[in-house]
């Protein structure tokens, strides 16, 4: 059922006043962030605090997440200065937590890991107390392109399974057994790396579902978790079924750090990168 009008929860206000510094810092930088790409609803908070989410390998993605507002149009060339302008945005916004983020660049032979690495070395030389969180693609489960993240040492590497199983047709070219490598993987190169998950609620999966999810994350050896609602960017994305109530995002909650996650997010308007300075 595609439900068009949203409850009272989820009716937050965006206030476009709240994010030109933000803006203004981007736009000088050439940066682009995940929060403008997907139209986040929780865009002017956090760009008031002097929170983005970047997006590094430019803001075309070569799949075709029926989901998703990053654009699906032909990428543009790696831009090899990128990192150190992200690394000069962490470093004036004094970041204590950034969230490294991208497309998925299936038209690059590593999928764009060195281009991560690059960025955490370059947060690191130039703003060396910020933490790094990578929330990656699956880089088509290479190996290669994962240990090589894994080997530039972030202190969190995040990749979203997004939804259950049955329902991935809406991630086009993407795998659920391979994310849950993709997880697994890094875990076993650096232990020492917490890895984490996210998962959107309300296209249609059932609750047997999500638990099963959860199970196989922690299977996985996730330590950390999101759970949010999805809202569909536009009437061409996939629809909303559900609008699902803040007391069963609650109870997942609960549920999931009975099943052993460390910390865990959960609520209408919780992001992969909402609050993820919280995360510890």
């Amino acid at each position: 059922m595609n439900i068009q009008r949203k409850p009272e929860w989820l009716r937050k206000k965006v206030n476009p006043g709240d994010q030109n510094e933000m803006r203004q810092l981007l736009g000088e930088l050439r940066l682009n962030t995940v929060c403008q790409q997907a139209l986040c609803p929780n865009i002017s908070e956090c760009f008031s605090c002097g929170q983005a989410t970047f997006l590094i390998l430019g803001k075309n993605c070569t799949r075709l997440c029926s989901f998703c507002n990053v654009e699906k149009t032909v990428p543009l060339p790696v831009d090899s200065d990128e990192p150190g302008r992200v690394a000069e945005a962490a470093r004036r916004l004094k970041l204590a937590h950034v969230v490294i983020t991208s497309p998925t660049r299936d038209d690059l032979a590593d999928g764009g890991a060195a281009l991560y690495a690059a960025t955490v070395a370059a947060i690191r030389t130039a703003s060396p107390l910020t933490r790094i969180e990578l929330l990656i693609p699956d880089f088509q489960g290479q190996q290669s392109s994962l240990s090589a993240v894994a080997a530039s040492c972030p202190d969190i590497i995040a990749h979203n399974v997004e939804t259950v199983p049955r329902l991935y047709e809406i991630r086009s070219g993407a795998d659920y057994r391979r994310s849950l490598d993709v997880l697994r993987s890094c875990g076993e190169l650096a232990p020492d790396i917490r890895t984490k998950s996210g998962i959107m609620l309300g296209m249609g999966e059932n609750p047997d579902e999500v638990l099963q999810v959860l199970h196989d994350l922690r299977g996985a050896g996730c330590a950390y978790l999101s759970i949010g609602q999805y809202l569909a960017p536009s009437r061409r994305h996939f629809p909303v079924q559900e609008y699902v109530p803040p007391e069963l995002f609650e109870s997942l909650r609960l549920a999931a750090l009975e099943l052993g996650f460390s910390h865990v997010e959960s609520g209408p308007y919780v992001r992969s990168s909402y609050h993820a300075g919280k995360y510890a």
